[in-house]
């Protein structure tokens, strides 16, 4: 597996992570404020979705370097962290372009083609 693929697939969980404790954070603040005033769904995921927001970052970073995304699908990659599970549709959209996959190198043939013989 190469590190382009890695970062990838490190992208894609990290995505899908981030948004479940988005999830969880805002599940832990309606019980907080709306509900019975338990403080434990905030004590768990604002720390976990804290964290996951950092990660999700650099891993973003990490993957428009390796996987050479221009200046609009890093935006959009970054800013998606904001919204509540905006990373989900991020990924999707990132995945659907095919910015998730590795870029091919000059020269390189695809799978299932011969390469020409001189």
């Amino acid at each position: 597996m190469s590190i382009t693929t890695l970062t990838a697939r490190t992208f894609r969980v990290v995505a899908v992570f981030e948004a479940f404790t988005w999830a969880g954070l805002l599940v832990g603040m309606y019980f907080k404020y709306l509900g019975n005033g338990s403080e434990l769904g905030v004590q768990i995921f604002g720390p976990l979705h804290g964290g996951a927001f950092i990660v999700y970052v650099l891993v973003a970073l990490a993957a428009a370097y390796q996987l050479r995304w221009g200046v609009w699908p890093t935006l959009v990659a970054l800013a998606a962290s904001i919204p509540p599970l905006g990373t989900l549709p991020a990924d999707w959209w990132l995945h659907r372009t095919g910015r998730l996959t590795p870029p091919r190198e000059p020269g390189s043939t695809s799978v299932g083609q011969a390469e020409k013989v001189s």
